[in-house]
């Protein structure tokens, strides 16, 4: 397949360009196509004609977006739906990556493509508009949830916590929002999946369970250093964030396509930790024990 993939400069991106190799890739980062350029975006998607658009293009500095609430929605909303116009005209499908910031957070429990969104950042507001853009502009296309990425490329919490754990402990950590980490090879590996499927539509794709950014914390540095758990209050970020926003799917099994491994063991794979692993099978072979 010909695949165009926006944001290739991204950390998803990036991924997505090594994971698909096997296919006719063309990425394009921001220096290569604006994507809150209408014009652009038309002459790229028929320049390339691809098979497939992938926008893993984003503004996706939460806090920033408070104060640039223009640029954001700009990027996530009307830049998104240009790409669902270009490729919609052009006959290709479209993968769009949002976000689980889309919820408030206040259910409790993991959200499911069933639920209603109702985001309480700009960010969150600004992906959850794409959504509703790319979806209306092109109405095959798979709109895809993640949530807490990491991977080996860009900025991300894996990598701030390591490299504060290398300066030594303690670490404070927000130990009230909770949300689903996920490996970005893994993302990569479900979307290049996804494309050889008839599947449209809303999907929540995310490694499987939960945790807070503390226990997340705790389990990346594994003992190294201390963590001190902190309140969202405290941390004193200027945007708000959703308090529970783990995500899973009522839709991707049925759509016959694999779910992801939880997310302990892919955090041990990205870490490449061997007796992390055996600690997270003793743990589950425990808990298998438990449940009969």
């Amino acid at each position: 397949m010909r695949i165009l993939v926006t944001g290739a400069g991204g950390q998803l991106g990036r991924e997505l360009i090594e994971v698909l190799a096997s296919h006719e890739v063309h990425g394009r980062d921001h220096r290569g196509l604006d994507i809150t350029d209408r014009q652009a975006v038309v002459k790229v998607v028929e320049e390339v004609r691809p098979s497939w658009v992938i926008n893993a293009a984003a503004y996706n500095d939460v806090d920033a977006a408070e104060e640039a609430s223009e640029l954001a929605f700009a990027v996530n909303a009307a830049g998104a739906a240009y790409l669902a116009e270009a490729a919609a005209r052009a006959g290709a499908e479209m993968v769009h990556i949002s976000t689980d910031y889309v919820f408030d957070g206040r259910k409790g429990s993991p959200y499911s493509e069933l639920d209603r969104a109702d985001p309480l950042s700009v960010y969150g507001r600004s992906k959850y508009e794409g959504e509703l853009q790319v979806q209306s502009a092109h109405p095959s296309a798979c709109v895809l949830r993640t949530a807490w990425l990491y991977g080996e490329y860009g900025k991300n919490f894996v990598k701030a916590i390591l490299k504060a754990a290398e300066r030594g402990g303690p670490l404070k950590v927000v130990a009230d929002q909770v949300g689903s980490p996920t490996w970005t090879r893994h993302l990569a590996q479900a979307i290049g999946e996804l494309i050889q499927t008839p599947a449209t539509g809303l999907f929540h794709v995310a490694n499987a369970g939960a945790c807070s950014r503390f226990e997340f914390a705790r389990a990346i540095v594994h003992g190294r250093v201390e963590v001190q758990p902190i309140s969202a209050t405290d941390a004193a970020r200027p945007a708000p964030r959703p308090a529970n926003s783990a995500l899973v799917s009522a839709r991707w099994e049925a759509a016959g396509l694999q779910p992801l491994p939880d997310w302990e063991s892919a955090l041990a794979d990205y870490l490449g930790d061997d007796g992390r692993r055996a600690d997270i099978r003793r743990r589950a072979g425990r808990r298998v024990e438990a449940d009969r």
